[in-house]
C-alpha cells in the first residue's frame, strides 16, 4: 500500500506543493524535446523520399559537429568554419548519392537499409581517422552561442534557464516548421512524396531522383550540424553523441516515420515526458529511467497503435 502511495498519489502532491521544481523540469523537457524533434526530422526526410530508415542519421550528427569544431581548432574563424562545414555536408551529401544511392534504384528497402550502415561505419571509421577518438569541447563563444542563466521568479520559487537552452529551442522550432513548409508547400515537398511512392513511377513523370535525394539529404545534413552544435555545446562534441541521436527512434514510432507534425509532437511528448517520469517517478526504479522510458513508451504504441499519432494505418487487401 505504502509503493502504491509512493508511485501514484506522492509525485502529483510534490508537483503541488512545489510548481517551480515542476515548472523547471517541464521546460527541460521542452528544450530535450524539441532537440529530439530535430533530430527525428532529419530520419524523416530521408524515409519520405527513400522508405528506408536511415542508419547513418545518428553518426552524421556526430560527423558534423566534429567537422566544424575539427576546422575551427585548425585556426579557422567561426564563422568560415561554420561555411566550409555546410560545404562538407553539401559534398557528403552528393557523395552518398552518387555512389550509394543511384547504384541501388529500384532495389527492395532492405537494400538501401543496409547501405545506410555502411554509411554508418565509413563515417565512424573516416572521423576517427581525421578527428581522432578523443572527446572535442564546442567552442560556445565563438560561435555565438548565449552563455549564463536567465533566472524567473514564481510565487512556488523560481526556473533558472540557461540561455543556450532558450536558443537551442527558438532555433530548433525555426528549423523544424521552416522545412515543414518547405516539403509540404513545394514543388520539391511534392515530388519528394512521389519519390516516397515509388521509384519507377517518379522516373516516368520526369521527377529526378538524383536531384531529390542530394537536396534530402542535404538537409539531413544540416539538421544534423544544428543538432550536434546544440548537443556538443550541452555535453562534449563525440561519438556518444550518436547514441542520443537514436532517441529519436521512439520519437518516430510515437509521431509516425513519415509525418513531419509527428517528429514534433513526439518528441515534445518523449522530451518532457522522460523528465517528469525521471525526476517524480525514477527514485522508485533506482534512477536512470531517461535511459530506458522513450523505449518503454515506444513498446506501448507498437502494441495498441504501430502506425504512430500521425501515421496512417496500412490496410493490406488479402
Amino acid at each position: 500500500m505504502h509503493f502504491l502511495y509512493l508511485a501514484f498519489i506522492d509525485p502529483f502532491v510534490q508537483m503541488v506543493q512545489a510548481p517551480d521544481l515542476l515548472a523547471q523540469t517541464l521546460w527541460e523537457g521542452l528544450v530535450g524535446g524539441m532537440l529530439y524533434a530535430l533530430i527525428a526530422l532529419g530520419f524523416v526526410l530521408i524515409f519520405k523520399a527513400s522508405g528506408v530508415f536511415n542508419f547513418a542519421q545518428g553518426i552524421m550528427v556526430v560527423f558534423a559537429a566534429l567537422t566544424l569544431v575539427g576546422l575551427h581548432d585548425a585556426g579557422m574563424p567561426a564563422i568560415i568554419a561554420l561555411a566550409l562545414t555546410v560545404v562538407v555536408m553539401f559534398a557528403l551529401a552528393w557523395t552518398i548519392e552518387r555512389a550509394v544511392l543511384r547504384p541501388l534504384v529500384n532495389q527492395p528497402d532492405i537494400i538501401l537499409f543496409m547501405a545506410t550502415f555502411g554509411i554508418t561505419y565509413f563515417l565512424i571509421g573516416f572521423g576517427e581517422f581525421v578527428f581522432g577518438g578523443d572527446p572535442k569541447v564546442m567552442p560556445t563563444k565563438d560561435f555565438f552561442l548565449p552563455d549564463g542563466r536567465i533566472t524567473y521568479h514564481t510565487l512556488g520559487g523560481m526556473v533558472e534557464m540557461q540561455k543556450l537552452d532558450i536558443a537551442a529551442a527558438i532555433i530548433a522550432t525555426i528549423m523544424v516548421v521552416g522545412l515543414g513548409i518547405f516539403f509540404s508547400k513545394t514543388r520539391i515537398g511534392r515530388a519528394l512524396r512521389a519519390v516516397a511512392d515509388s521509384h519507377s513511377a517518379a522516373l516516368s513523370v520526369g521527377i529526378s531522383l538524383e536531384q531529390i535525394w542530394v537536396i534530402v539529404w542535404f538537409a539531413a545534413g544540416l539538421v544534423a550540424l544544428v543538432t550536434g552544435v546544440f548537443w556538443g555545446a550541452r555535453s562534449d562534441v563525440s561519438f556518444a553523441l550518436e547514441v542520443i541521436a537514436f532517441k529519436a527512434l521512439p520519437v518516430l514510432i510515437l509521431g509516425g516515420f513519415t509525418s513531419i507534425p509527428g517528429a514534433i509532437v513526439g518528441g515534445l511528448i518523449i522530451g518532457i515526458g522522460e523528465k517528469l517520469f525521471e525526476f517524480y517517478w525514477g527514485p522508485l526504479f533506482g534512477g536512470g529511467t531517461d535511459a530506458w522510458f522513450a523505449y518503454m513508451l515506444a513498446l506501448v504504441f507498437l502494441l495498441f497503435r504501430p502506425q504512430g499519432l500521425f501515421g496512417e494505418r496500412i490496410i493490406e487487401r488479402i
